[in-house]
């Protein structure tokens, strides 16, 4: 059968749109902005706490810090970094930040090293690991105030343990409140004791990660196991070790309450500010004598700056460390 020659194609009827495909449309839609606009939503808490609670008060530190600032009669003067000069001028700041830095090295550096030294040894296999494991955490648990008071009745002048003990082999005792040197001594064996072991779990996390394929390999070709320790572990947790001292820089900078309890409460920080940190006496200018609001704000400024750096030069350090491996 043949058909006819210029005949008009045959055109069909449009299928009408069913119901469900606009619904499949909105459905498509709404999961497309689902995938490109919830992580948004999920994060926004965060970061709408952290602006109200966290960045705004930076900021208005740094606004306060321009101003000659009475908190009890509220008024306000503007001098701009009038309250930055007089505290580089200020003895008594140099002083608590010569104070900071001294307790800080001395309970920094031994408490990581110990914790790193107890997080290998918890590693291995040995008896009642899961107890001792437990155990290391338990001074971390305890009221930091608890803390404070017990290791000032500890270190105290007169019939304190240490003295008493410094006694029996013939060493006299030690004024550890009017010496400045025994003093941080003091306060950074109570921080170490506090903090070792929250440090060495965290250690002991990064290890148990560490592929145990790579242990037997150096095993059997003779590394013994301190060798191990130092070519396999250290290198391979050493992210872990960078946050453990960035953490541990921006808490031993802004230590308060041991030294604060350890002077039985006052925030001299001694008879003669031997022990005051910065953060005493940030306190002491804003909240007593002359509730100095500016300069209290100047300071805080200056000490979270002081953070920052120490904190980027740590990592700088680490990481030109790691290159240096490397290579």
């Amino acid at each position: 059968m043949s058909s006819a020659v210029g005949a008009a194609p045959v055109r069909h009827a449009a299928t009408p749109p069913t119901p469900e495909q606009p619904h499949r449309r909105r459905s498509y839609r709404l999961g497309r902005w689902d995938i490109k606009y919830s992580p948004y939503l999920y994060v926004a808490p965060f970061f709408l706490l952290f602006g109200v609670f966290g960045l705004f008060p930076v900021l208005y530190t740094v606004y306060v810090s321009l101003f000659e600032y009475d908190l009890l009669s509220g008024s306000k003067e503007f001098v701009g970094l009038e309250n930055y000069r007089v505290l580089l001028d200020d003895s008594q700041f140099w002083n608590a930040a010569y104070n900071t830095f001294g307790m800080f090295v001395l309970s920094t550096v031994p408490q990581l090293v110990v914790a790193l030294m107890i997080a290998n040894l918890l590693n291995r296999q040995m008896r009642a690991r899961t107890l001792f494991r437990m155990g290391i955490l338990i001074p971390n648990i305890t009221s930091v105030a608890a803390v404070g008071i017990i290791f000032a009745l500890i270190f105290a002048d007169r019939y304190g343990l240490v003295n008493w003990l410094l006694g029996t082999v013939g060493v006299d005792p030690i004024a550890w409140r009017d010496n400045r040197y025994a003093s941080w001594f003091a306060v950074a064996f109570m921080v170490d004791w506090r903090w070792t072991g929250y440090n060495a779990l965290i250690y002991l996390g990064a290890m148990q990660a560490i592929p145990r394929d790579l242990y037997e390999s150096a095993s059997l070709d003779g590394a013994s196991t301190w060798r191990q320790f130092w070519k396999i572990t250290v290198p391979l947790i050493r992210p872990t070790i960078l946050f453990t001292i960035i953490i541990s820089t921006i808490g031993g900078l802004q230590i308060f309450t041991e030294p604060l309890m350890y002077g039985y409460g006052l925030i001299r920080g001694g008879a003669s500010n031997e022990f005051q940190t910065l953060a005493m006496y940030i306190y002491e200018r804003t909240f007593t004598g002359n509730f100095e609001y500016g300069s209290g704000a100047a300071m805080s400024w200056l000490l979270f700056l002081m953070i920052v750096i120490f904190a980027l030069i740590n990592f700088a350090m680490v990481r030109r460390s790691v290159k240096g491996e490397q290579k």
